[in-house]
């Protein structure tokens, strides 16, 4: 097993567990890519923009408990429960959701997001 990588999935873990933004900020790569798997030309392009999106969502509301952290081939399969605060029509019902977080040289390179968990789990490298 990766001692390093093993290291970064808990700093992960307490970052994200905490809302800590200065946390997660350390563990960012400055040209950190963020957004749907594949999709290159969406989503965030550098750790400033990663982090603008997080404080947004959280000012708004949104709130995110990980459920689940798992070491795969060089990145790190974070699963979430994310609720977002209800329209006047909606019920508070918090959604499953999974990120790919690509590691290279200690540091988060691309972060995929997923909505389903078979297929966030086959980017990372790990049975389903």
């Amino acid at each position: 097993m990766n001692a390093n990588l093993e290291e970064l999935s808990e700093r992960v873990r307490a970052a994200l567990e905490a809302g800590d933004l200065d946390a997660y900020q350390d563990l960012l790569d400055p040209d950190v890519h963020w957004g749907p798997a594949d999709e290159p030309e969406w989503g965030c392009r550098n750790r400033r923009q990663v982090l603008t999106w997080y404080k947004a969502a959280r000012d708004k509301g949104t709130t995110a408990t990980v459920t689940e952290v798992l070491l795969g081939t060089d990145c790190i399969l974070v699963g979430l429960s994310v609720s977002r605060p209800p329209a006047a029509d909606e019920l508070d019902a918090a959604a499953p959701r999974w990120q790919v977080l690509a590691v290279k040289d200690g540091r988060i390179v691309d972060i995929a997001g997923f909505d389903d968990r078979s297929q966030a789990a086959a980017r990372a490298g790990i049975a389903n």
